[in-house]
């Protein structure tokens, strides 16, 4: 059977742990890295894989799995779709969605493509799990508790802000679907404190939320790649009140991103052109293996 052939375009924690979980499996296999630099420097797990910086030097491939900050995903999945490439990602900016998929859509449609987006584990598999419980309960709540952890996503923001020499987001969760961050910034010579942290706490990505700033000289002390997920739903089942779910995950936040991203990567290849959410793709094709054989061990 032809192996699905994957660029990872990005090599920063996602990609490299994408990468990872992608030579784990045997229908997949690795094109190569895209970099801006196209160069492996630094990196001596990339020794012997191709490294580029234009993703057409790799010659035929089915799909790329976007392991690139959130607001760089649109550029480029337009980009790789317009080419014929079905795209993937971990896009985490939730009220913007929708949004990307309607702009998505009729691009990867007009191109035979498929782009499945916002496929990390939130959005993305907590997805999932959420319209599952919303299947089992259909009148309720749900209340989706992130970390304690490091959220990757808002890491990434800070690091971007000028003034900015390092830094680590970090997630508390603060009950009922309400979170506080906890940001963590080494600055740069000469850089103003004041001016930097009102340039984070006024991103979109924090604005909404409680957040305090704290220059450090480093962030090794606080820095970990673990993160969590709790996300309860009370409810009622028919006429049946008083029904209760708790789902829990504690986990490396970049190794299961990378995990799900190279699952849809799979999935995408059996989808028609168009653009899709993680809800919207049957489970099972996430899956590697026979259908029959899946469904003769899994249900």
């Amino acid at each position: 059977m032809k192996k699905i052939k994957v660029a990872i375009v990005g090599y920063g924690n996602i990609g490299k742990y994408a990468l990872e979980a992608l030579e784990r499996t045997s229908d997949m296999e690795c094109a190569g890295i895209v970099r801006r630099n196209g160069s492996a420097e630094g990196f001596p797990e990339l020794a012997g894989k191709k490294v580029v910086s234009d993703i057409k030097e790799l010659g035929d491939v089915d799909v790329a799995i976007l392991a690139t900050p959130s607001r760089k995903v649109c550029e480029n999945a337009q980009k790789y779709l317009a080419m014929g490439i079905n795209t993937v990602d971990s896009f985490d900016i939730h009220t913007d969605v929708v949004e990307l998929r309607s702009t998505l859509d009729p691009l990867a449609k007009s191109s035979g493509a498929v782009s499945i987006i916002s496929a990390g584990w939130d959005p993305g598999s907590d997805s999932v799990v959420r319209a599952l419980l919303s299947a089992l309960e259909p009148v309720g709540e749900t209340y989706t508790n992130f970390g304690p952890g490091r959220s990757m996503g808002h890491t990434v923001v800070v690091k971007s802000k000028a003034g900015v020499k390092d830094a680590l987001s970090l997630t508390l969760p603060a009950g009922k679907g309400v979170h506080d961050r906890l940001v963590y910034v080494v600055l740069e010579d000469g850089a103003d404190f004041a001016e930097v942290e009102k340039a984070i706490k006024t991103d979109p990505y924090f604005a909404h939320d409680k957040t305090e700033v704290k220059a450090v000289p480093s962030i090794d002390p606080y820095n970990s790649m673990m993160h969590g997920v709790n996300i309860v739903r009370d409810g009622e089942s028919g006429c049946t009140a008083g029904q209760h779910v708790d789902f829990n995950m504690r986990i490396n936040n970049p190794a299961l991103t990378g995990q799900v991203l190279v699952g849809v990567a799979r999935a995408s290849v059996k989808q028609k052109p168009g653009c899709y959410t993680m809800i919207e793709i049957p489970v099972i094709d996430l899956l590697e293996g026979e259908r029959e054989d899946l469904i003769r061990k899994l249900v």
